[in-house]
């Protein structure tokens, strides 16, 4: 679903914005580091990390419908707004959360830090089916 330009660009570490639909209707939207992962059927989903209690995790529950804005900005030359379907995953031994440490702060003292912050926390997988991706920009 994502072409060539699209992937290479998700590829670089930058923040997504995630929206869920809240309780009350309207759209919860945060910044959060993501990851991309191939799927079986040669597509890709969108992976982010979250703690299981907290707001986006609990809305994804109650509705999976979702989107997402990467890019966008002005220094950047594309951007992308994805739409689709979140499912909700443990996350065994943190290895996606663990990759996505590395991913963001590979290399710093943070990684350490933050491993060892979140190793007894109850940290879910968001993972995005993309339903549609649009270019806004570039």
């Amino acid at each position: 679903m994502f072409d060539d330009r699209a992937l290479a660009f998700l590829g670089e570490v930058r923040f997504a914005r995630l929206a869920t639909i809240g309780r009350d209707g309207f759209p919860h939207n945060v910044p959060i580091w993501f990851d991309l992962e191939p799927a079986a059927d040669g597509t890709h989903d969108l992976l982010f990390v979250s703690d299981r209690a907290a707001t986006k995790t609990r809305n994804a529950l109650a509705d999976p419908r979702a989107g997402v804005t990467v890019g966008g900005d002005r220094s950047d030359t594309q951007g992308y707004l994805i739409r689709g379907t979140i499912t909700v995953e443990d996350d065994p031994g943190q290895v996606v959360t663990h990759r996505m440490i590395d991913r963001y702060e590979a290399g710093t003292p943070r990684a350490a830090a933050l491993r060892e912050a979140w190793k007894d926390d109850d940290i879910v997988v968001l993972r995005l089916r993309p339903t549609s991706i649009v270019s806004v920009w570039g």
